[in-house]
């Protein structure tokens, strides 16, 4: 549980009086919208670009979700995991970026809000995971695994869904609910 002080407009001590109790999910819009930061580092989510049902429902969820709290999300703007977030951000009236590997802004995904053709190929993944504020990876494959292994290296939190990679550092949950917990402890601790 978090606190807002009405006066101040910061998070604060529970047990003071007059402030405001807020769940993750309050404590989350409050960082997003309310608190007055003026910089804003995007969430980055990561995954297979291969189509899998569940990992792209759990995708758009999450997409649905940081769109709602207000976060911008970054991702590799192809398909996939990809794609799937970014139609969940879309759909819910977020901002998405897409961090595309070749030089062409037309590969982008359709549902892309800015499309960066970095051309760099698979350095790429180095952007996302520095330029994220952390990184939520749903599922697993040899791409994927190369960006949590490098937002572990620049010392990010990664949350983990759908089976990701098993590995140190990675926070596994169990579902798509758990996720506002766990931003606000990573984002606000």
């Amino acid at each position: 549980m978090y606190a807002l002080d009405p006066i101040t407009n910061t998070l604060t001590d529970p047990a003071m009086p007059g402030a405001v109790a807020l769940d993750a999910a309050g404590a989350l819009v409050w960082l997003q919208r309310h608190s007055g930061r003026r910089v804003r580092a995007p969430i980055g989510v990561i995954g297979p670009r291969e189509e899998d049902e569940a990992r792209n429902r759990t995708a758009e969820a999450v997409g649905r979700m940081l769109a709602g709290f207000g976060f911008t999300v970054i991702c590799g703007g192809r398909g996939g995991v990809m794609q799937a977030v970014c139609r969940g951000v879309s759909e819910a009236g977020g901002l998405s970026i897409g961090l595309l590997p070749e030089p062409d802004p037309g590969v982008a995904n359709p549902y892309v809000g800015v499309p960066v053709a970095t051309g760099i190929g698979e350095a790429r993944n180095a952007i996302i995971a520095q330029s994220a504020a952390l990184l939520i990876v749903i599922g697993d494959s040899y791409g994927t695994l190369s960006e949590v292994a490098l937002g572990l290296r620049f010392g990010k939190t990664v949350l983990g869904l759908c089976a990701p990679p098993k590995v140190e550092g990675v926070v596994p949950l169990a579902r798509v609910e758990d996720l506002p917990q766990a931003l606000a402890d990573a984002l606000l601790a």
